[in-house]
């Protein structure tokens, strides 16, 4: 992607993008096996661009060939976020971390399983994780699901401890929301002030065609500028705007006026190249160009 560089944009402040890109490269599409994940994520954490480097994504089921790939690191050397396919699943994700003396767990990824009502979800994550051990510092999101329950679910974690998370693409057309569907998402959890993370399709800075599948992606930073405007009392129709907006140097513009205070809302996405986002805020005058210096 080519750009224009914003007037200003060289002053975006460094907590715009701390921690805003969580390491899901064993996910579709990039599906790098856990064997070279895991060294390449302690390379990026050690590396220029390391502030904008959230956690390693890895799905609870792959605990165990992780305990095998990290025997012998130094304690508490990785930090995890652990995805999980239902809220009973999600003390013994808790526990199978705490048995890892190399991980240190981040953040849960909990998935609602169709036909769950949704007064039971935050009920039945409570109840599996009361009686798992200290989750200090454990952020807990809950996939929010595409259907009826979104905004019922997004009410009750509103009067819980736990966050919210949107699925914004996938390996076929149909997993990603449109902008009308993903801007009453965001409004939902702004107006609920349930802070949210985004996972799945944000492969570029911002909206595009992808030329190989055909798939309307959704640009990260038109999600982080829509947050902004709709933190900022935008109605559905601007916030639908921002997500659909596709130059690059107006949604450059839109975010570099962003205050960092944005991020209390939308907290991170998972990407599975870190190279992709980080050179692309670099190009567009969002990032320091010399935090790319560590880049494959």
């Amino acid at each position: 992607m080519t750009a224009s560089v914003p007037p200003g944009a060289g002053a975006v402040p460094a907590e715009l993008f701390a921690a805003f890109c969580d390491d899901a490269a064993v996910f579709p599409p990039g599906e790098l096996p856990l064997a070279q994940a895991v060294p390449a994520h302690l390379r990026h954490v050690t590396a220029a661009h390391a502030p904008l480097v959230g956690p390693l994504v890895v799905p609870q089921a792959r605990l165990p060939e992780l305990a095998e790939l990290t025997a012998g690191h130094e304690r508490r050397s990785l930090d995890l976020a652990v995805t999980v396919p239902s809220p009973e699943a999600a003390g013994q994700a808790l526990a199978s971390v705490a048995a890892l003396p190399t991980a240190r767990l981040c953040v849960l990824e909990v998935a609602v399983p169709e036909g769950v009502p949704t007064a039971e979800i935050v009920p039945r994550l409570t109840t599996a994780l009361k009686g798992a051990e200290d989750r200090t510092g454990v952020t807990v999101y809950v996939e929010v699901p595409r259907d009826q329950r979104r905004p019922g679910l997004i009410a009750s974690l509103a009067d819980s401890p736990f966050l919210a998370k949107f699925r914004t693409g996938g390996v076929r057309a149909e997993l990603y929301p449109d902008e009308w569907e993903l801007a009453r998402a965001v409004l939902l959890a702004v107006r609920a002030r349930v802070p949210f993370k985004a996972t799945a399709g944000l492969h570029h800075a911002v909206r595009n065609t992808d030329p190989r599948t055909g798939f309307e992606q959704h640009g990260h930073l038109n999600l982080l500028a829509a947050t902004g405007a709709a933190l900022g009392g935008a109605g559905e129709e601007e916030v639908v705007a921002v997500l659909a907006e596709r130059d690059a140097t107006t949604v450059a513009g839109l975010v570099g006026a962003l205050s960092p205070e944005v991020r209390a809302a939308f907290r991170s996405f998972g990407t599975c190249s870190l190279a992709e986002p980080v050179g692309e805020l670099a190009a567009l005058g969002l990032l320091d160009p010399d935090l790319t210096k560590d880049l494959l």
